[in-house]
């Protein structure tokens, strides 16, 4: 008799317990993105979080959810667009590009190859990372370009024929403390 009235007992603590908490239990997808919050790292890849990637293809779906039977929100259609993947799960990576647009990509679709945008207007690409320097080329608002080593406040980029150092406030797709050799 003592065993059931314990098992008993314990039981109702359970049920008193799930009736005072009615939402819902987290998702993988909550769990996985707590957990990449925490640590600062993508739970699949291990690698930081965010970090920048390129559009691989010249079109990609970004969808509402991390599977194809999620919709459509967002079609990115440069290949190269430097995109930041702020979360991950299973093979899909949210993405976002410099407007903050974005959604889940699956992982195929992306690159490890870094490129950058150009935020300013006829930017001056100088010869070495010095305000200095000889401008060796120019670049419009928008242009995508491969991007090379960084300093703490210059970048080489190069697109086309076109290869030289503009100050990180000039590009979108690389943080701002960010060393690349």
């Amino acid at each position: 008799m003592i065993a059931v009235a314990l098992v008993l007992t314990l039981t109702g603590a359970a049920l008193a317990q799930e009736e005072e908490d009615d939402s819902p239990p987290p998702s993988d997808l909550d769990v996985s993105l707590a957990i990449a919050a925490q640590n600062g790292r993508g739970p699949v890849t291990n690698l930081p979080l965010p970090r920048y990637v390129s559009l691989k293809g010249s079109e990609g779906n970004a969808r509402r959810g991390p599977s194809l039977s999620h919709r459509i929100d967002w079609v990115f259609k440069h290949a190269g667009m430097p995109l930041r993947i702020t979360a991950e799960f299973g093979h899909w990576r949210r993405v976002e590009d410099r407007d903050g647009a974005g959604g889940w990509v699956h992982y195929a679709m992306l690159s490890g190859v870094r490129t950058v945008i150009v935020e300013e207007d006829m930017t001056q690409l100088h010869a070495r990372g010095d305000e200095k320097s000889a401008v060796v080329a120019l670049a419009e608002t928008g242009a995508i370009a491969k991007l090379g080593d960084c300093t703490l406040d210059w970048c080489e980029i190069s697109a086309g024929d076109a290869d030289g150092w503009v100050p990180k406030t000039k590009i979108w797709g690389v943080d701002p403390k960010e060393i690349r050799d």
